[in-house]
């Protein structure tokens, strides 16, 4: 078997996270961080991307990793026109695209870019693999019940994907050929329902759809929320900033973890004051699982819980009481993004599939461009 070596990376706030692996096997994985000041001192996110891959750069030379064996480079994809799964090859307009920050600033739009630029002192190709804005939705999905609104594709699809093709491997069958329920359960839980590849529904756990989260206030009533916003509390930029940070369990505790180890501690005794909280998040998740089996006809192959909060075993518990029926329940903690990427690509290099093309008019959809 061919070996190809794998440069992939992750880019956040003051840390871009790399990864090289030989296959499927990690050689290095580490956190490269940057210093607040010098990343503040950049105009925009964008703006920071020759600097980052300097500093990648650096790092590999220091450890003496011989960069001219690199097959590929790989980061995260970014806020992009939504697109069909799969991995794509970065081009100009993509590249475009991301520095004109035309659909939103984010450290993830970084990820190409960084990519492109290591990639093109090695005459090697660069990728992205399945971007937050994958949309496969049905179009029975996307009426909301009011015209001026649109529901949209917005969630976890690397980890979504990569989790898919993990569970239909141990069931024996193709990604392609399984019915499944994906709960990523993160900072930001969404939950979609994947048929035969594709994505065909799934909550925006960033705009305010499905179970609330440890930061996020998940879908509320909204005549309360417009008689909230209307009421002088607020200015636009706080409540944006109080429902995507301030709000689920960080507003109902007084001193709210980010840890699973403190998680487990929370839900060891039923008389915690905290515990219904977190029984109500379980709750409200299994209720998403329960309502999206519906759009798979109730005919589900597997459910599969990832994310971090899936390292709790206390906590799943709590979904699992509620949705075993509906299927049998696989568990994969934890996001492996890197791994995820570094797979993408490899299926592209063994020629398993095809690396897609982003277009500057068009989309792909259902394989096809249109």
């Amino acid at each position: 078997m061919s070996k190809f070596r794998i440069l992939v990376i992750n880019p956040r706030s003051f840390v871009t996270e790399i990864a090289l692996y030989e296959n499927e096997v990690p050689i290095i994985v580490a956190d490269i961080h940057h210093e607040a000041e010098k990343i503040q001192g950049f105009p925009s996110i964008v703006s920071q991307y020759i600097y980052r891959s300097n500093e990648i750069l650096s790092y590999l030379m220091e450890k003496g990793i011989n960069l001219s064996k690199l097959a590929a480079v790989c980061g995260r994809g970014g806020l992009l026109k939504p697109i069909d799964g799969g991995t794509y090859i970065v081009n100009t307009a993509m590249r475009d695209d991301l520095l004109g920050q035309t659909r939103g600033e984010h450290p993830s739009n970084l990820g190409a870019l960084i990519a492109y630029e290591i990639a093109e002192h090695f005459d090697i190709p660069s990728y992205i693999v399945d971007p937050v804005v994958v949309d496969e939705m049905d179009s029975i999905a996307k009426i909301s019940g009011y015209p001026k609104i649109t529901r949209k594709s917005v969630f976890h699809a690397l980890n979504h994907k990569a989790s898919g093709r993990r569970a239909a491997m141990e069931l024996g069958k193709k990604y392609e050929e399984v019915q499944l329920i994906i709960a990523h359960l993160g900072g930001g839980i969404t939950i979609g329902a994947h048929s035969n590849g594709r994505v065909i529904d799934v909550n925006n756990g960033l705009n305010g759809e499905g179970p609330f989260s440890i930061e996020r206030s998940g879908t509320l009533p909204h005549g309360d929320l417009v008689d909230l916003c209307y009421s002088g509390e607020f200015s636009y930029e706080e409540m944006k900033h109080e429902l995507l940070y301030h709000s689920g369990v960080m507003a109902y505790i007084d001193k709210p973890s980010r840890g699973v180890l403190d998680l487990e501690e929370e839900l060891k005794k039923a008389d915690n004051p905290n515990y219904p909280i977190f029984e109500a998040l379980a709750y409200q998740i299994a209720k998403e699982i329960g309502s999206i089996s519906t759009v798979l006809l109730g005919k589900v192959d597997a459910i599969i819980l990832t994310g971090e909060l899936a390292y709790s075993n206390l906590f799943v518990k709590l979904i699992m009481e509620r949705v075993s029926w509906i299927a049998d329940i696989m568990v994969y903690p934890g996001e492996n993004e890197r791994q995820s990427l570094a797979q993408g690509v490899l299926r592209v290099l063994r020629k398993e599939e095809l690396a897609k093309e982003y277009l500057s008019k068009g989309v792909w959809k259902n394989g096809k461009r249109v």
